[in-house]
């Protein structure tokens, strides 16, 4: 009865041992999926981008005192911003093929092009092939929830008088500040050229790294704290949390630097020489960044060690009070070896006070040692 009781039990909460036993391990903190995440893709591995289900196609047509802001149903009404005379932004949101193969014929871009900006998990970098130049690079986000760094790839395609960029995620970007920016009559971004216009998107990107490695680095001081005041496992299995995170960031901001630099050595007619000083500026922060990233990493090496050091410290006081409190028990465990030996003639053995004067040897000689052991520092 006993056991239809408990298949009854079993069979109404479906239970599972796997499922419950999985969090008394401690091991189960340090999980794996994040580092999948991080290492999936390859590029000996044929990744194959799944089609978005909904395409938002944004233009900003503009000069220096008219602007034109519009949504595109389709690719091919962006078609005709491609010879104007003035400076196109042509936004899309969601990546779908077809849409890009047909945009990509019709702005000259190469297959190849083509083919990094349908691609995933991309290096950064920057190709300038037949009078287009491209540049792809990964927009950073922090998630407060997760403490996580998640990004977005994007390209950004600089051709004549036109700017066209492909972002994943249609919900969201770092571009707000450019929007606003356009909205204002004879600001410098409507005065300029579509060169202009790719800086200051760079520009605004890699902004952006500082602000994720802001929130990173408050998460850095907080673990470092916690393994100050309570060295365990879940602070290790935070560590290395932490440090997953800033492989994310590193992979990302490092290539940025050769990215930068490659469009200030650029001889394109494309760059107005009057914008390379800009772009000097973003390769001055980029630079600041990789550093700001790489004193994280080494925070993050000496958190480690200071765990490790903690754990060890610990380890040693837990050693000391043992070895103290068996150096103390020593008398007493001889004293009552000699009183228990199997000999006839034991002095003191059947005297009126020898028990006292046994016990009285086995308190009185640990706290001399007590004594002693406080005089030369031992704890």
């Amino acid at each position: 009865m006993a056991a239809c009781i408990g298949l009854t039990f079993t069979h109404q909460h479906n239970m599972s041992p796997e499922k419950y036993l999985r969090y008394l391990v401690p091991f189960s903190l340090f999980g794996t999926e994040r580092t999948k995440q991080i290492l999936q893709a390859t590029p000996t591995d044929d990744v194959v981008r799944k089609d978005a289900d909904k395409t938002q196609i944004t233009v900003y047509h503009y000069d220096s005192t008219h602007l034109e802001s519009t949504e595109l149903q389709k690719v091919e009404e962006s078609f005709p911003f491609r010879d104007q005379p003035q400076v196109s932004w042509i936004n899309v949101d969601g990546l779908c093929k077809p849409d890009v193969e047909k945009a990509g014929a019709h702005y000259g871009i190469h297959p190849l092009i083509i083919e990094d900006i349908l691609s995933m998990g991309q290096r950064p970098k920057m190709d300038e092939v037949e009078g287009i130049l491209y540049c792809l690079l990964n927009m950073l986000y922090f998630n407060s929830k997760t403490n996580s760094v998640e990004q977005e790839q994007i390209s950004i395609v600089l051709g004549q008088n036109y700017v066209i960029t492909f972002q994943e995620d249609p919900s969201r970007d770092v571009f707000d500040p450019i929007r606003e920016k356009l909205k204002i009559n004879n600001s410098k971004l409507r005065q300029r050229g579509a060169d202009y216009l790719c800086y200051t998107m760079l520009d605004l990107i890699v902004d952006n790294y500082f602000f994720v490695m802001e929130k990173l680095g408050a998460c850095i001081e907080s673990a470092e704290e916690e393994v100050i005041r309570n060295s365990n496992t879940r602070s290790l299995a935070r560590i290395n949390f932490l440090r997953k995170e800033l492989i994310v960031l590193k992979r990302n901001i490092a290539p940025v630097r050769d990215l930068i630099g490659g469009i200030i050595r650029s001889e394109s007619e494309l760059l107005d020489d009057r914008t390379t000083k800009y772009f000097k500026d973003v390769y001055d922060h980029i630079i600041q960044a990789y550093d700001l990233s790489e004193n994280y990493r080494d925070i993050m090496i000496s958190m480690q060690d200071l765990y490790i050091n903690n754990v060890n410290l610990k380890m040693n006081e837990v050693m000391k009070v043992m070895a103290i409190v068996t150096c103390l028990l020593a008398p007493a465990t001889v004293i009552g070896g000699v009183f228990g030996m199997n000999f006839d003639v034991i002095p003191t053995a059947h005297n009126t006070w020898g028990f006292y004067t046994a016990v009285g040897a086995m308190l009185l000689i640990p706290v001399w040692m007590l004594v002693m052991f406080k005089r030369r520092g031992w704890f």
